[in-house]
């Protein structure tokens, strides 16, 4: 430990910013992934359509509110006769805030990009790679895909400070999840295991690790005949006790979030998406509430 005179009262303070961090941060960015409620992952589109979103996430825990702009870019792609989908997110983030910890005051400030994602997700079955015109006449029944998300820690990032919007560590998320649809709904079943790398450069040196964090998530999702749609979100997710230098400084998380989107297209190049979910339950008391509004251009695959 390259700093052996660590206190508690400083090591609180980190446990709390760490628990916010990678509980609400992690989040934005996909827009955690640890936490993170995202209906329709495994659906179908034409190919070649191409999805360019930005938008503004506010998440709120306590005394804390952490703020991120987003933007993002999806191509939907043929794989070997069924369609998958390549995703870009950049995200910028904003976290200000002090408190008073056992007599110290703790500051917290953290502004800039945050860690880049690419995320790949690849149908296997029941979604055929289809022309615009040939996906006029697609139903759906039951999809079947997977997935692979992964963030490079190129986030702006200070070791001498117990919070930042980068992480210094990378993580890889594989998933597999369901779709069936039944008349005007589609229902939802996806789990993943997000694996990360170690920060070797904690507050000077220092090694802050975790174990991974294992995710299930539901949606009910309703179509509107004007392509309109929207959800009702449930997620949980399990792991993820951190440690310094080896030795543990938190618990296994478990937490259930649920939450609601609904998209709205303008014409048929531009939507708007609400999105908002909140804790029901948390066993590490990191719960918080979220809100977010992006707009979405459509555009290529013959538009």
């Amino acid at each position: 430990m390259n700093r052996p005179n660590l206190s508690s009262r400083f090591l609180d303070g980190a446990l709390i910013a760490f628990g916010l961090l990678f509980g609400s941060t992690t989040l934005l960015i996909s827009p955690s992934y640890a936490q993170e409620i995202e209906a329709r992952t495994y659906s179908n589109a034409p190919i070649g359509i191409n999805f360019l979103s930005a938008g503004i996430v506010q998440a709120k825990s306590g005394n804390y509110t952490l703020t991120s702009e987003v933007m993002s870019l999806t191509h939907i792609i043929d794989v070997a006769g069924q369609s998958g989908k390549i995703t870009l997110v950049l995200p910028y983030g904003r976290l200000n805030k002090s408190s008073t910890i056992g007599g110290n005051s703790l500051n917290a400030s953290a502004e800039g990009l945050s860690d880049p994602v690419i995320k790949a997700s690849v149908n296997l079955y029941g979604a055929p790679a289809l022309t615009l015109d040939q996906f006029k006449d697609y139903q759906q029944d039951i999809i079947i895909g997977v997935s692979v998300a992964a963030s490079a820690p190129w986030g702006k990032y200070n070791d001498e400070q117990i919070i930042n919007v980068g992480a210094n560590r990378w993580f890889v998320q594989p998933g597999i999840g369901i779709s069936k649809a039944i008349g005007p709904w589609r229902f939802e079943l996806a789990g993943a295991g997000i694996f990360y790398t170690s920060n070797t450069d904690f507050m000077g040196g220092n090694t802050l690790s975790q174990n991974p964090v294992y995710t299930r998530q539901g949606h009910a999702i309703y179509y509107f005949e004007n392509t309109a749609w929207i959800s009702v979100d449930a997620t949980y997710f399990t792991g993820g006790q951190s440690y310094l230098n080896g030795n543990p400084i938190s618990g296994s998380q478990e937490n259930w979030r649920y939450g609601s989107t609904m998209s709205y297209p303008v014409n048929k190049h531009n939507s708007i998406r609400l999105s908002a979910s909140t804790g029901a339950y948390s066993r590490t008391n990191n719960s918080y509430d979220l809100y977010g509004i992006s707009w979405q251009y459509r555009f290529g695959g013959g538009l």
